[in-house]
């Protein structure tokens, strides 16, 4: 069996979920925020293998790098440890191995085993020595346009000026008056790119990107496996602490000494990737939150819109976006919160507005 990874045969497995392709059952899809997933065994393999369909139909909130994930995850064979396998097919055609498993997601929020940690921090040290020159994997990027290497506050301000020019002002036209109603402006962003100014150099390493709860599997070696490295970039290393922290949400205590471990494990292997590393930190975490407003006050419209009663999701879309209002409040500058009646207000007027228009 072959399966392009990159043509329409996973349109035909999205069209045909449960179906059997050249004998095999197919599983999902799987859906993610810009994908969704397809998994299937592999004739005479142990290892089952997945396959990408993008949900073009989403805006896209993040930047990505590599022009591919599993190329990316090839070149990283034997260089991290507990990622995806990949199948070569042939010269055209990689498979990326299914991670049997569960995912962090169905824990307690923060709870993270000493044996998790540890592995975590070995991913951290692990990705801290693959340097800017040791990553093969094309990018979508003109060379000429990437930050230069260790110049952290350039870093952030391609990442601020991704957030202002593709997330908010690009569609201005449909969600201007949400984000006016909400106190959302461009004014946090153009503060949060003075702060970029101030961040200490660090040598650039490669980076995750996105490393939540779901994108942590436990197999049932209670072995911690890393998934979905579609986000990953060349960057700042302290970024992805930083994007690690605001989403896992950890207590305090537990970030604390999440930020500890990160920072003695990148100690140990490129001291120069660790300077600076307590100031720095509350900066990236500043602009995590302000990227999650932008970025959740959409996808909360979005939610909105889709086929059912929307009166019924309202409540719980207003709490998720007043919950993130609420962690950005320092760096949006807001006075005081809206409170969960008004950002219920502030949706249902848009969502008035939107079908009042539609024709």
């Amino acid at each position: 069996m072959t399966v392009d990874t990159t043509t329409d045969v996973r349109g035909d497995l999205r069209d045909r979920p449960g179906a059997l392709y050249d004998g095999t059952p197919i599983e999902g899809p799987y859906r993610g925020h810009y994908r969704e997933t397809y998994v299937f065994a592999l004739p005479d393999r142990p290892l089952r293998c997945k396959v990408h369909e993008p949900r073009s139909e989403l805006f896209r909130f993040d930047r990505t790098c590599f022009l591919s994930e599993d190329s990316l995850l090839l070149e990283l064979r034997g260089r991290v440890s507990r990622i995806p396998e990949i199948v070569v097919l042939d010269e055209h055609v990689l498979l990326q191995g299914f991670i049997e498993g569960r995912t962090l997601g169905g824990g307690l929020p923060g709870a993270l085993s000493p044996r998790h940690a540890g592995q975590l921090a070995g991913l951290f040290g692990e990705l801290v020595a693959l340097d800017a020159g040791s990553i093969g994997a094309r990018r979508h990027c003109d060379p000429a346009g990437h930050p230069a290497d260790g110049d952290a506050g350039a870093f952030l301000d391609s990442l601020i000026t991704f957030t202002e020019q593709q997330v908010h002002r690009r569609h201005l036209d449909r969600f201007g008056s949400l984000f006016h109603e909400l106190g959302v402006g461009e004014g946090a962003l153009d503060a949060m790119r003075s702060r970029a100014r101030r961040l200490t150099g660090r040598p650039f390493s490669l980076l995750h990107g996105d490393l939540h709860r779901l994108n942590l599997i436990v197999d049932a070696a209670d072995d911690l496996w890393t998934i979905d490295w579609e986000l990953s970039m060349i960057g700042d290393p302290l970024y992805d602490l930083a994007t690690h922290l605001h989403l896992m949400r950890y207590p305090a205590g537990q970030a604390r000494r999440i930020a500890r471990l990160w920072a003695a494990t990148v100690e140990g292997v490129r001291p120069e990737c660790a300077k600076g590393w307590r100031g720095d930190l509350e900066i990236l975490l500043a602009y995590k939150r302000l990227q999650s407003v932008y970025t959740d006050v959409i996808r909360g419209a979005i939610a909105l819109e889709q086929p059912g009663p929307a009166l019924e999701r309202l409540p719980v879309t207003a709490h998720r976006v007043r919950e993130v209002l609420a962690r950005a409040r320092a760096p949006l500058g807001l006075a005081s919160l809206p409170s969960l009646r008004e950002v219920m207000g502030a949706y249902d007027r848009w969502l008035r507005g939107v079908t009042a228009s539609a024709p």
